[in-house]
C-alpha cells in the first residue's frame, strides 16, 4: 500500500473508532453485473487494506441464479473452487446511513498482483488505459429506466411474476402529477443516491405504469460505471425497504417498451478540452467524434452480447419499441442506435442507445469505448446520418451492421470478434461466451408460460 493510502486508511480508521463503527461492507462485481459482497469487522477491514483479501472464485463459476456452469474452464469442481484475490479501493468509500457503516468497492486481482482476466472493472480500466495512452480521458454517464411495483420479493414469486401491481397505473410520461403524489419516493431516492455518492441529474416518470428513468451525473474514468452499478443495486434496496420492488430487466412485459440503459460519453485532452467538439464543423462534430461513430457502426454488432447479455435483452431490441435493431446513427435522433448530441464544448457527446437496463455497466462501457476507439484508430467514416425514422432505412445497411436477433447468435459473433479479443483478452471472451451459451441452454431446457399456453391443449 502506498504511503498516501496508508495515511488515508489511518484517518478513516480513526474516524470509524470515533463514530463507534464496528463493521464495513464490501462489494465486488461479477460478470453479470451482480454485486457480491459481505460485512467484515473493522479489524478485518484494516487487514484487507494492508494486504489482498480472498473471495471464493465460484462467483465466476455460476450464473445469476447461483447455478454452476458445466463448461467453465476457469473454475469449477475440477479446480476445487479456491479463493481468488481481491483488493479494496480506499478512494471508493461510501457511507451507508441505514446500516451505520462504510461501503467499499473491490476488484479482483490475478496471480502475483496482475490484472484479473475476468474482472469486469479491470476490463474497463484496461480500455480506459488505451485512451490515456493517446492523451485522452473519457467522461461518461448512464441513464436507466426501471419499473416499480407495489409488491415484495415474496409476493412476485407467489404470483409467478403474473398480475403484478405497478406502483402507479397508466401511461404518465414526464408526469408532474405522478412525481408530486409520490414525491416522498422520488425525492427520497434522489437523496439516497446522493448520500451514496451516486448523484442523479434527473429522475422522472417514463411512459408506462410505474416506470421511472434516472440519469446519473457524468464522471471521468471508471467512476461512472462504479456509480451506475451501485445505483442499480441500491435503488432496489431503497425500494424494497419501503415494501416496493423494482426491476431493471430489459423487458418485463410485452405490453410496454423495454427498459434502456443508455450510455453517454465524450473524450477530452489533458487540458480538459472536449475533443468531440469543433465549433467550425457542421453540428460541431469533430473528426474524432465522426470516427468514433464510424467505429460504433462497424463494431457494436459484434460486441452486442456485452450490451445485451440476457435472453430477455432481445425482446427489447425490436423495431418500433424505442430500441435499435441495427447500428444506425443520427443527429439528435432517438430512433437511431447511436445518437450524436450536438451542443458546446461542455455538452457535445455521443449517446449509445443500444444497451438495456440489464447490462453490466463495466462491460457496456468497455464494449462501447472499445468500438469507438477502434474507429478512431482506423479513421473510420460513418454512413450518412439518419434523418427521420431509422427503422425505415436500417435494412439498407450492410449485413455486418445489423444486430443479431438473439443471445446465441450474439455470443457466437462475439467469439469471432478480433476487436473483443484485443480489448478483453481471449480468456475473458471465451469465458463470457461460455456463460452466454449456458444461459441459452438453460432457457431452452426449461418450460415457459408461452409454451404451456400455446401447446397445452391444442397440440
Amino acid at each position: 500500500m502506498a504511503t498516501d493510502d496508508q495515511d488515508l486508511l489511518a484517518q478513516k480508521l480513526a474516524q470509524y473508532r470515533e463514530k463507534g463503527v464496528s463493521k464495513v461492507k464490501l462489494g465486488l462485481t461479477d460478470i453479470d453485473g451482480v454485486i457480491r459482497g459481505k460485512y467484515v469487522s473493522v479489524d478485518k477491514f484494516a487487514g484487507l487494506m494492508e494486504k489482498l483479501g480472498g473471495f471464493c472464485d465460484c462467483v465466476f463459476g455460476w450464473d445469476v441464479d447461483d447455478q454452476l456452469y458445466d463448461a467453465s474452464q476457469y473454475t469449477g469442481w475440477h479446480t476445487g473452487f479456491p479463493d481468488t484475490a481481491f483488493r479494496l479501493l480506499v478512494e471508493t468509500e461510501r457511507w451507508l446511513p441505514d446500516e451505520n457503516c462504510p461501503y467499499f468497492v473491490g476488484e479482483f486481482v490475478g496471480t502475483q498482483g496482475a490484472a484479473h482476466p475476468l474482472c469486469p472493472r479491470t476490463r474497463l480500466q484496461q480500455v480506459l488505459a488505451q485512451f490515456a495512452g493517446r492523451g485522452l480521458t473519457v467522461r461518461s454517464g448512464f441513464e436507466y429506466e426501471f419499473f416499480v411495483f407495489a409488491e415484495s420479493a415474496h409476493s412476485v414469486r407467489d404470483k409467478g411474476y403474473r398480475d403484478l401491481r405497478p406502483l402507479t397505473p397508466g401511461n404518465f410520461g414526464y408526469s408532474v402529477l405522478r412525481n408530486s403524489v409520490e414525491a416522498d419516493l422520488f425525492a427520497g431516492l434522489m437523496d439516497y443516491a446522493r448520500a451514496l455518492d451516486c448523484d442523479l441529474e434527473g429522475l422522472h416518470c417514463e411512459t408506462g405504469p410505474g416506470v421511472w428513468e434516472a440519469a446519473l451525473k457524468s464522471k471521468i474514468g471508471v467512476e461512472a460505471a462504479d456509480r451506475a452499478n451501485l445505483f442499480k443495486t441500491f435503488a432496489k434496496v431503497f425500494l424494497q425497504r419501503r415494501d416496493l420492488i423494482g426491476t431493471f430487466m430489459a423487458k418485463w412485459s410485452m405490453d410496454y417498451p423495454g427498459q434502456s440503459g443508455h450510455f453517454h460519453f465524450s473524450l477530452a485532452d489533458l487540458e480538459h478540452n472536449n475533443q468531440f467538439y469543433d465549433p467550425d464543423a457542421a453540428d460541431g462534430i469533430a473528426g474524432l467524434q465522426r470516427h468514433a461513430v464510424g467505429g460504433l457502426q462497424n463494431y457494436l454488432p459484434e460486441l452486442l452480447s456485452l450490451l445485451a447479455p440476457t435472453i430477455n435483452s432481445y425482446t427489447r431490441l425490436v423495431k418500433g419499441a424505442w430500441a435499435p435493431t441495427a447500428a444506425t446513427w443520427g443527429i439528435e435522433n432517438r430512433t437511431a442506435g447511436i445518437r450524436v448530441i450536438p451542443g458546446s464544448a461542455s455538452s457535445q457527446r455521443i449517446e449509445c442507445r443500444v444497451g438495456g437496463a440489464d447490462g453490466n455497466p463495466y462491460l457496456v462501457a468497455a464494449a462501447v469505448l472499445s468500438a469507438a476507439l477502434r474507429g478512431i484508430e482506423e479513421g473510420l467514416e460513418p454512413t450518412a446520418p439518419v434523418v427521420g425514422n431509422a427503422y425505415e432505412i436500417q435494412d439498407q445497411l450492410p449485413a455486418e451492421q445489423q444486430f443479431p436477433t438473439n443471445l446465441r447468435q450474439s455470443a457466437e459473433r462475439l467469439m469471432q470478434s478480433q476487436v473483443a479479443m484485443a480489448a478483453f483478452g481471449q480468456e475473458f471472451v471465451e469465458h463470457f461466451v461460455m456463460s452466454r451459451l449456458w444461459e441459452c441452454a438453460e432457457y431452452e431446457r426449461n418450460l415457459n408460460s408461452w409454451q404451456l399456453e400455446r401447446y397445452f391443449e391444442i397440440i
